[in-house]
């Protein structure tokens, strides 16, 4: 129970923006297939008419 005193809001701040971070650099530098419209990891659901 001492490991979870131990977080503080900071800690879960830096955890959100770094899975921020790391999921719009895959989107930026993944091809569509994967992160983009319809991909199989990230589906950014912009479907391109």
């Amino acid at each position: 129970m001492d490991l979870l005193a131990q977080i503080t809001f900071d800690d879960i701040a830096l955890s959100f923006l770094t899975c921020v971070v790391v999921r719009e650099t895959m989107i930026m530098f993944l091809p569509d297939q994967i992160a983009g419209p319809g991909g199989w990891l990230i589906d950014t659901g912009a479907e391109e008419a």
